[in-house]
């Protein structure tokens, strides 16, 4: 009986230990999180399955382009790519992006912007100054994001600039559905 009883209480700890450093990564290390909406197209499809870093942001700073969940609401995570850094003045103008009034490339849009009809547009032209806030860089601190969907996206053009404090952190690893499974590079 004692044996069994040794037995009952070792499978006990074993589960417990399990359930604790399961809650521990959950908590403090990686998410899952599933993609709501069509705001990341092409790069990110509706009902994608990612992972999200947590703790990368604790060792390094966020960099453009990086994949960002953030808290955009109390009830609500958004996911969103940085476009501009602290210190940076943003602008968008002829579909070209400008950082510091230099001409940025957007590698992860060009398939989009080759295959666009002539008139179309893919982003409204914009400065910083004109997004809520009106800063003329953007402060320590925040960060501004867009969707890769430009034209459908609830981004820093109308949620004005991310606190930085709001990350919950970085995703690159679509795992569902299969078809989907890759990491996605800048």
């Amino acid at each position: 009986m004692t044996k069994l009883k040794n037995e009952w209480f070792d499978w006990a700890k074993a589960l417990l230990i399990a359930f604790a450093l399961a809650f521990i990564v959950r908590m403090f290390f990686f998410a899952p999180i599933v993609v709501d909406g069509p705001s990341m197209q092409p790069t990110l499809h509706n009902h994608d399955q990612m992972i999200v870093n947590k703790f990368i942001y604790n060792v390094s700073e966020p960099e453009r382009f990086d994949i960002i969940v953030f808290h955009a609401t109390p009830e609500q995570d958004f996911i969103k790519r940085i476009i501009g850094l602290p210190g940076e003045h943003v602008a968008v103008r002829d579909d070209v992006l400008y950082i510091n009034d230099k001409q940025v490339k957007e590698n992860f849009l060009q398939e989009i912007k080759d295959n666009k009809q002539a008139n179309q547009t893919l982003t409204n032209d914009f400065r910083l100054e004109d997004l809520p806030g009106g800063y003329e860089t953007i402060p320590e601190g925040y960060v501004l994001v867009l969707g890769d969907n430009r034209n459908n996206s609830a981004d820093s053009r109308v949620l004005g600039l991310i606190p930085q404090d709001t990350i919950v952190g970085k995703t690159s690893f679509i795992y569902w559905p299969l078809d989907r499974f890759r990491i996605l590079d800048v």
